[in-house]
């Protein structure tokens, strides 16, 4: 933690040094920083702050985050812009000005924004830092706005930014290099870390909200300031802050579904496309002198998408649904207005929005720090719905809970399906075939079916919906290639047969997604069956044979089906039941697997989760868990019967013998007797760690309570044991006592590194997996031969993750001991 508070904060002190340097020098005739040096430090900063933003945890609800953000956005925006200026490419005389002040003036209001949360919440320096970059920003304003402020004002502002920025960093280096025993005012993270724990979960459940809105704000500001006079037109050097803002609303996408919060990342994945089709609109006429125009049935349906959105997200909170509402008129006004983003109407809610976003992100902001509330409505819509016996919201912390039991995101599949309504949506707009970029329809196709999908199939994959994610990176895969070759011009008059047997492999493998989504449900089965003929129209097209209205059908309904696969999904998040069903599988299978499968899938990180698994191996079960190395198949030494199982589903070969483990030596004292005491040191110093130990088999396995079954563990002559280097593992121990271990994997195969691999090779053998996901090693333990280490010898099996070097070590000291 205050390693990355360090990161982010000398990130801030460099950047304004930078920035002082430059204001400082540029009444020179050969500024120190050129602009475009200075726009690539910018970038590489901006890069950096990012980095600490979202490596600093949320969980301590600190203004960090937005503020390293929203500065990191700024100066992404700003650097870009001043390689633009740098390399000629603003037009001249005042390019730079109404290319810089529709930014300079969001990033000042943002950050004054953080600045009065600060102050009312405690965190001074932070705040005294927030403003003193804003009052820097509103120089710069000011001083393109007026040449009666020198540069000097601007450069003094940025220094007295890297002044409270370099106190704070050094303030937290000491802090962190001294471990906690010097620390300047102000900068006691001990202090800050006890009121922030006081404070309990006071904050909100997604603490990336407030960036995510005051993004827009960057974004919104382009377009204000043109209705307002205050720039004089609309051109490429304002497409920095528009993409800036547009790029980071899809991160803050990504870390809204790690906060569990799918409605607000739907609502900024969204908005990440209206900011990129606005950049398009103007970068567009760079190279070409008229307007773009944008498809009004796509406009149409994404208003509706909207207007859906807002009515859930207003049950989680009102405040932020009446906000969505807006994003349903600017939807609107850009259909009905022939010139799109230029025109007065849009522009008009482009102001709206700005205020409307600073006001809810100072909500999110200080509801985020302070203890008491300001009232998003939260409270009377829960309060409406419990008189209600048809509707009951879903909450509980099993809300977003996989199948397969644990997983860091929520689920993106809302996400997803919204971009294949608006991907086929936007298909259906004509163009004009001899400028296909004078229709804004890439960002609809490439961004919303692509890369958001992309996001959706990753999210999916992450939750252990193998199926889904497939079909999800299959079908963005698809929307890229073909919205970049038909709708980017590069696919031209001429039909080529390499693109229809690039189409051709495409349907294949979206046949065999078909056949396996007659296991699956209704919903996916008709979503991949009519994605099969949106396919076809692009073969047809690509041959020269497309009949007449085919592919608008075609569109049309694979675009319906998505969004009723929208609908599904939102209920099924929001409500109990779920209103819309999905439908059950088209074939089920019988035997082995059919229905719901009997293995229990448990988050490890839960104490209860890992007391059930104990009752399940108390009871006679064998269960897959995760380890210091590699995920294992477990049985209690107390139950022959479960010894005897797990050896027969793991088809256990003679040449690896299972082993034992333990979670203490005093499981071991009644036997002590039995071993020698360089054996039984040597043991004391090796473990807890990855190293299985052979020793000698003699009457000490009968203390095991294993009975006959011990002749399945080890060798007649030797038994593998070690104490894992795993809480939740030696908590288990504790629980039911020593185990009988093999590897949770049929023999021969490797070994396996996830719960999901668990599942999908015993999931039918087993009685329980305990989820946590990737192991922290893929090389399993070092397994060391002790069956003559009284003659001062060790041999060693298997060399796994611990070097020979170190093992030989441990012995040295023991032996001189």
């Amino acid at each position: 933690e205050p390693l990355h508070s360090c990161i982010g904060l000398l990130g801030i002190s460099a950047g304004s040094l930078l920035l002082a340097v430059h204001f400082y020098s540029s009444p020179r005739a050969t500024p120190l920083i050129p602009s475009t040096a200075l726009g690539v430090l910018l970038l590489i900063l901006s890069a950096l702050l990012a980095y600490a933003g979202i490596r600093r945890s949320p969980r301590n609800a600190s203004l960090l985050v937005p503020l390293c953000l929203s500065l990191s956005a700024c100066w992404c925006g700003y650097g870009v812009t001043l390689v633009l200026a740098g390399q000629g490419a603003l037009p001249e005389p005042g390019g730079s000005r109404d290319a810089l002040v529709p930014g300079l003036a969001a990033s000042t209001l943002a950050l004054l924004l953080v600045a009065v949360v600060g102050f009312l919440c405690g965190e001074p320096l932070l705040a005294l830092l927030a403003a003193a970059v804003a009052l820097a920003s509103a120089h710069e304003v000011a001083l393109h706005c007026s040449s009666s402020l020198g540069p000097s004002a601007v450069a003094c502002g940025h220094l007295v930014v890297c002044l409270v920025g370099g106190y704070f960093a050094l303030g937290r280096s000491l802090y962190f290099l001294s471990k906690g025993q010097v620390a300047l005012p102000g900068t006691d993270l001990a202090e800050k870390k006890a009121r922030e724990q006081s404070q309990g979960g006071a904050g909100s459940t997604n603490p990336f909200a407030a960036t995510g809105l005051l993004l827009n704000l960057l974004s919104a500001s382009v377009f204000c300031c043109r209705l307002l006079g205050v720039t004089h037109r609309l051109f490429l050097g304002q497409v920095p802050w528009l993409w800036a803002a547009g790029t980071y609303q899809i991160g803050i996408c990504v870390l809204s579904y790690r906060a569990m919060d799918v409605l607000m990342a739907t609502a900024f994945g969204f908005m990440s496309i209206l900011q990129f089709s606005a950049g398009y609109s103007l970068l567009y006429p760079a190279w070409q002198p008229e307007e773009p125009s944008l498809p009004t049935p796509f406009l149409v349906v994404f208003s509706i998408l909207f207007a859906v959105l807002a009515l859930f997200l207003s049950l989680q909170s009102p405040v932020d649904g009446l906000y969505l509402l807006l994003f349903v008129a600017y939807c609107i006004a850009l259909a009905c207005s022939p010139r799109g983003f230029f025109a007065a109407g849009p522009q008009g809610v482009a102001v709206a929005i700005f205020v409307a976003s600073a006001l809810v992100a100072l909500i999110h902001l200080y509801n985020v720090r302070a203890r008491a509330k300001i009232p998003t409505g939260k409270g009377a819509v829960k309060a409406l719905l419990a008189r209600s016996s048809l509707l009951k919201l879903r909450e509980g912390p099993d809300l977003h809970a996989p199948y397969l039991g644990y997983s860091k995101y929520a689920d993106a599949e809302v996400l997803a399906y919204a971009c294949s309504v608006l991907a086929s949506f936007a298909l259906t707009s004509p163009g004009d075939p001899q400028a296909p970029l004078a229709s804004v329809v890439i960002p609809w196709v490439v961004v919303a079916g692509g890369i958001l999908k992309l996001l959706g199939g990753s999210v999916a994959f992450a939750r252990g919906k193998t199926l889904e994610s497939s079909a999800f990176i299959l079908y963005a895969v698809m929307w890229i290639i073909w919205g970049l070759t038909r709708c980017g011009g590069l696919y031209g008059t001429a039909r080529s047969f390499h693109a229809a047997v690039g189409i051709v492999a495409f349907m294949l493998f979206n046949s065999f997604i078909v056949f396996c989504s007659l296991f699956l449900n209704l919903a996916w089965f008709f979503y991949s069956l009519t994605f099969m003929l949106v396919a076809v129209s692009f073969l047809l097209d690509a041959i020269h044979a497309l009949p007449a209205g085919y592919d608008l059908a075609a569109t049309l309904v694979f675009g319906l089906v998505s969004f009723y696969c929208f609908l599904a999904a939102l209920s099924s998040s929001t409500f109990e039941g779920g209103c819309l069903p999905m439908g059950g599988p088209v074939v089920q299978l019988s035997g082995v697997r059919a229905g719901a499968t009997k293995c229990l899938h448990l988050p490890a990180r839960k104490a209860s989760s890992v007391k059930r698994i104990a009752d399940i191996l108390r009871s006679g079960g064998t269960c897959g868990i995760p380890t210091d190395t590699v995920y294992v198949l477990v049985a209690a030494c107390s139950r022959p019967d479960a010894v005897e199982k797990a050896h027969r589903s793991k088809r256990q070969a003679q040449d690896r013998p299972m082993s034992l483990w333990i979670s203490s030596l005093k499981q071991l004292e009644p036997a002590k007797h039995l071993f020698t005491p360089l054996l039984w040191d040597f043991m004391e110093a090796a473990w807890p760690s990855p190293i299985s130990l052979v020793i000698p088999r003699g009457e000490w396995v009968d203390f095991l309570g294993m009975k006959d079954s011990a002749k399945l563990v080890g060798t007649p002559r030797s038994v593998a044991i070690r104490i894992p280097d795993c809480s939740v593992t030696t908590h288990l121990i504790d629980l039911v006592g020593p185990i009988v271990v093999t590897s949770a994997n049929p023999t021969g195969e490797a070994d396996t590194t996830h719960h999901n691999q668990v599942y999908a090779k015993l999931g039918d053998q087993v009685d329980a997996v305990l989820c946590g996901g990737p192991s922290p090693e893929n090389v399993a333990s070092t397994v060391v031969d002790c069956t003559k280490i009284d003659s001062g010898s060790i041999g060693f099996f298997r060399v796994g993750i611990i070097p020979k070097s170190q093992v030989l070590q441990i012995l040295e000291q023991v032996q001189k001991k």
